[in-house]
């Protein structure tokens, strides 16, 4: 029997996909939620940059202009070649955006898959310049009231 058990988690381990490891991730988006440059920035608290050529889902939230924050989620896939990775995440919030959905497509590039990315856009609602951020102790703070 324990034996039988041994095995079957080997199996388990053996058969689960290989990908990054889960942490906070942040993009952000024309210099970035906060001053000085009051942009944007998408915060996912337990995303992980997925296998080359595989998607993962992208549940978390958006800061923007000064005190707004949107419930954004999506997905974000890696290129097969492990150089692009694309997010694109729809986001919400009625005091900001009535009952409308805004969308964002970003993509983040990096010369070789085990790199950082040092380049990226925002071909959406809060187009521009788009680059991987820390995430601070500040940005993952989820305010109880959202404007």
């Amino acid at each position: 029997m324990f034996r039988l058990k041994s095995q079957l988690c080997l199996l388990v381990v053996l058969l689960t996909p290989v990908c990054g490891f889960a942490s906070n991730y942040c993009i952000a988006t024309n210099g970035g939620f906060g001053p000085p440059s009051f942009g944007t920035t998408f915060i996912e608290p337990s995303f992980a940059i997925p296998a080359a050529g595989k998607c993962a889902v992208w549940v978390g939230f958006t800061k923007t202009a000064s005190t707004v924050v949107l419930m954004s989620s999506g997905q974000g896939c890696l290129s097969t070649d492990g150089t692009v990775l694309t997010v694109a995440v729809s986001s919400q919030d009625p005091s900001f955006f009535g009952t409308n959905y805004e969308s964002d497509y970003i993509q983040l590039s990096r010369s070789k898959p085990s790199g950082p990315f040092t380049s990226g856009s925002d071909m959406g609602a809060f187009g521009g310049d788009a680059l991987p951020e820390s995430c601070t102790s500040s940005l993952l703070n989820l305010p109880s009231s959202h404007d």
